[in-house]
């Protein structure tokens, strides 16, 4: 199955947390924003740098990150997504989220193809489901 990845669901996998994306091996194509990279590489160094995570830790976290990078497609945030970001949506999203959300909402209208949605992020998968995107990864509550 191809999908859109959120950073949500990356780094549950990396940082080995419970419950992560029971679909994982059902992914064949993976896609994402480039912020998402961002956004990972971001939390390992903040985690570091309050003392949460060890060097060691940040050493394993990063080699694992870069080896999922290498098996995924990559967006550009173009001034198209970021345009697309900047109007309402069905739901409230924050400004990431909406930068996401935007993206996989082009890339659905470019391809004229299903978007699945794989989040861990509540509020984002509702939106993604307001949008018409099949959305996995969210809790049961």
């Amino acid at each position: 199955m191809r999908c859109y990845l959120d950073s949500s669901v990356i780094l549950r996998k990396v940082f080995h947390e419970v419950s992560p994306l029971k679909e994982w091996r059902d992914i064949q194509v993976g896609f994402a924003s480039r912020l998402l990279r961002v956004e990972c590489l971001r939390t390992i160094d903040r985690l570091h740098h309050v003392g949460k995570i060890s060097d060691q830790e940040v050493a394993r976290y990063l080699s694992d990150l870069h080896r999922l990078f290498t098996h995924m497609g990559w967006l550009p945030v173009t001034e198209e997504v970021l345009n697309r970001a900047e109007q309402p949506f069905a739901t409230p999203v924050g400004s990431l989220d909406g930068i996401h959300l935007a993206t996989a909402l082009l890339w659905r209208e470019k391809h004229r193809d299903e978007v699945l949605f794989a989040t861990h992020d509540q509020q984002l998968g509702i939106a993604a489901q307001a949008h018409g995107c099949r959305v996995i990864g969210l809790s049961v509550a």
